[in-house]
């Protein structure tokens, strides 16, 4: 696929290192159309591959108990960083570091921050690479520039769909955000956490556009679910089967703050939250969702009930004001 470094080479000297017979490949939605091609590098090499057709969000949903059953000695996830401090199968994490040049989008980005003067970058994994040379550009225009480095993801300034800390650790020493990468999920996500104005530079389609708008579009639509949810007699607490989001004690605090409620609560253990899935439960009148608060937030619309994280329902609970959870961040637990 052009635009991204799959690193075929390292690939080939990780199966030989583990002499691995059986490899799963396990790569993320935009990726996946590249599977095929990797599958036949592996093949030459006298190793199995076997594609991860499920769908994949993140380094938290590393497909192991897939690979137990499957006697994979090896996996390939392609597309994020590790977040995993263990894993149970041996895991490698080819980032796919993107190629493409930022330089056109980042110009085009400049226009939009006319009116700020202090500036902190924000990227995925797949351009964090890029980082250095953008500030210089933002720098060159006579910005201030700030890169946050919270401590909890691998790279400054690299945001993951569910930890905005880079961001939110230096949200109170900028103006604005640039976030340089494709697609508005991250760039929601960094706009939603900070409360700041937040700019995209697209180096796909060397195009910049603010997401601002978005972003008060789903606060409004977050406080609706939450009235909504304040009527709620049954919840349902999800609790996600998938490593890296697996929040069982904390799903077992909310079932016991429900219950001080006088409401009546049930625990749901789930590996996909789909709206579908959901529909099989008609006397549940809302959720709390454990796992990926992303889920809540970018798949609203579909579902037809509440579908609260965490920090939403301790408003519900009483626990917490709007306000104090839109300052704290949708996404923080």
């Amino acid at each position: 696929m052009k635009g991204f470094d799959f690193e075929e080479e390292r690939i080939k000297q990780e199966i030989s290192k583990l002499n691995a017979k059986r490899v799963l490949l396990q790569l993320p939605e935009g990726l996946k159309p590249e599977a095929p091609r990797l599958a036949k590098i592996i093949e030459k090499t006298g190793a199995l591959p076997l594609v991860s057709a499920d769908p994949c969000y993140g380094a938290c949903d590393i497909a192991t108990s897939e690979a137990e059953s499957l006697g994979i000695d090896l996996i390939l996830h392609f597309g994020h960083a590790k977040l995993l401090k263990h894993e149970k199968v041996p895991t490698v994490y080819i980032e796919a570091r993107a190629t493409v040049t930022v330089d056109a989008a980042v110009e085009q980005a400049l226009q939009l921050l006319a009116k700020y003067s202090k500036i902190g970058l924000a990227t995925t994994v797949q351009h964090v690479q890029t980082l250095d040379a953008v500030r210089e550009l933002l720098v060159r225009a006579g910005k201030v520039v700030v890169v946050g480095d919270a401590g909890r993801v691998i790279y400054p300034g690299q945001v993951m769909g569910c930890d905005f800390s880079n961001v939110k650790s230096i949200a109170h020493d900028v103006e604005a955000f640039l976030f340089v990468g494709g697609g508005k999920f991250h760039a929601l996500g960094v706009a939603l956490a900070t409360s700041k104005p937040t700019i995209v530079a697209d180096p796909y389609d060397n195009t910049a556009y603010s997401v601002d708008v978005e972003a008060k579009k789903i606060l409004k639509q977050r406080w609706a679910s939450i009235e909504e949810a304040t009527h709620a007699k049954t919840f349902g607490v999800l609790i996600s089967l998938k490593p890296g989001q697996k929040h069982i004690e904390e799903a077992l605090k909310i079932k016991e703050d429900i219950e001080k409620m006088d409401k009546t609560a049930y625990l749901f253990a789930i590996r996909e939250i789909l709206p579908e899935v959901i529909l099989e439960f008609p006397t549940v009148d809302a959720y709390v969702n454990t796992a990926c608060p992303r889920i809540s937030l970018d798949d609203a619309s579909k579902f037809r009930k509440p579908v609260l994280t965490v920090n939403e329902f301790r408003v519900v609970s009483g626990e917490s004001s709007w306000e104090n959870t839109v300052k704290k961040g949708l996404f923080e637990n």
